[in-house]
This record gives C-alpha cells, sequence and structure tokens, in this order.
C-alpha cells in the first residue's frame, strides 16, 4: 500500500456516550478501563479503529465487546483531538452518544469490564478529555430533544406524566414545575390518555399516556413551550 511520505502516524479511536433512562433517574454507562495509562479508572466505552473499519463499525464493535450491546442507535458526535488529550501516544477520538431505555437492555450487558450505570449527576471521576464530552453530548441531546420526539424512544409505548417529567428534568437539568407542566403537556393535544393506571409509585396512581407520533412531527413545536429556554437552543 502506498504511503504519504515525511508524513507522521496518530491512532483514531472510538468513544460512545450512551445515555439511558430507568423510569425514574437518567443515567450514564461507564466501564473500569482494563489498560493503561489510568487502568481501572472509570471511562466511557472506548477502543481504536482497526484499519479496515468504518468509524461507525467501529463504534458498533466496541459497544458490543464492552458491554454486549447490540443494535443500539448511535449518532456521531464530534472528533477530539487535542495533542496531549491521551498521555501514551497521540490520539484523536471520534465521539458518539445515544440514549437506550435501561429496561429494554438491562439484560444484554455483560460484566467482563464491570460495565455500570451511574446516575448523570452524580457519576465518578473520568479519564482523559471525557467529562467535556459529555457535557457536549449533553447539549447535543437538549438541541433534539427540543426539535424530534427522541426522549419518548426513551420511554415505554405507555408511560405517565411523571415519568415524563422526571427525563424532562434529567435532560435540561432543571426543576419543572408539577402542575404547570401537566397543563402545558396537555395543551399540545400530542398525548392521548389510556384507561389505566400505573399504581406502583403511589396509591392513586398515574394515568398512562401515549404519544401521537403523526401529530409530534407535524407539531413539535408544540412541545418547546415545556422545555427550560428551550428557543435559546434553537
Amino acid at each position: 500500500m502506498k504511503r504519504y511520505s515525511q508524513q507522521t502516524r496518530l491512532l483514531v479511536a472510538v468513544d460512545c456516550i450512551i445515555f439511558g433512562f430507568d423510569g425514574q433517574e437518567l443515567k450514564l454507562l461507564l466501564i473500569q478501563r482494563g489498560f493503561e495509562p489510568e487502568r481501572g479508572k472509570w471511562s466511557l466505552m472506548g477502543g481504536f479503529v482497526k484499519p479496515t473499519e468504518s468509524f461507525e463499525g467501529a463504534a458498533a464493535r466496541v459497544l458490543k465487546e464492552l458491554t454486549g450491546l447490540s443494535g443500539v442507535y448511535m449518532e456521531q458526535l464530534h472528533a477530539f483531538g487535542d495533542p496531549n488529550r491521551d498521555p501514551a501516544e497521540r490520539t484523536a477520538s471520534i465521539t458518539y452518544f445515544s440514549l437506550i431505555d435501561i429496561r429494554k437492555y438491562q439484560q444484554q450487558i455483560n460484566d467482563d469490564f464491570h460495565a455500570e450505570w451511574f446516575p448523570i449527576r452524580k457519576h465518578p471521576r473520568l479519564i482523559f478529555d471525557h467529562e467535556e464530552m459529555i457535557d457536549m453530548a449533553k447539549d447535543r441531546l437538549q438541541y433534539k430533544a427540543a426539535l424530534h420526539p427522541i426522549l419518548f424512544e426513551l420511554l415505554p409505548d405507555k408511560f405517565t406524566l411523571p415519568q415524563l417529567q422526571t427525563l424532562y428534568e434529567g435532560i435540561y437539568d432543571a426543576e419543572i414545575d408539577k402542575r404547570n407542566f401537566s397543563r402545558k403537556v396537555l395543551s399540545t393535544g400530542l398525548l392521548v390518555k389510556q384507561k389505566e393506571k400505573e399504581k406502583e409509585s403511589s396509591k392513586r396512581g398515574a394515568f398512562y399516556y401515549k404519544l401521537d407520533k403523526r401529530k409530534y412531527n407535524s407539531k413539535f413545536h408544540n412541545f418547546l413551550n415545556i422545555i427550560p429556554n428551550a428557543h435559546n437552543l434553537i
């Protein structure tokens, strides 16, 4: 294979930022790094891109090897290329982020690399520039959540208003008034109330709702009024 002369080689890695929701809290999936430097420290799922792989292929492989997860939608976020980001060797990282319903994928996650879910607000210190990666992913998620029904993909087919509010509060890291949230959400006309209730959280129970995705796709701006500072994201 021909090579460009007088050029320095560098490694390319992928790092996967996996956000999850378990119905009560927004969480982040981390592993304990299995090699030096920073062996045993908490890290995002990452690995090096092989010569025959695309970035997307490498991200899918790494996620499968380190956590057991497969078939998870991932979106490319950013390329991190600070010359000093990895103390071992010059390495550029292509990052991907995804949102999953923890309850749907919990059984897939293996224990080989000590993959563990942490609350997004209370996770351990991470290696290298992984905290910066997470902050950027949260910003992108807030932007996309204001424009697309992406958050509803984390919820079961039927969900309660308290579950929906908890998810929005986790994404936007802000408390939302319960009464105003319910009033604004229902005023959009995009949720279909069900007959049955969820009674595990309280004696009175909360009614289940479903999202009318056809209406959402044409009237998603109705949801911008319930999101803190949503118009500043667009």
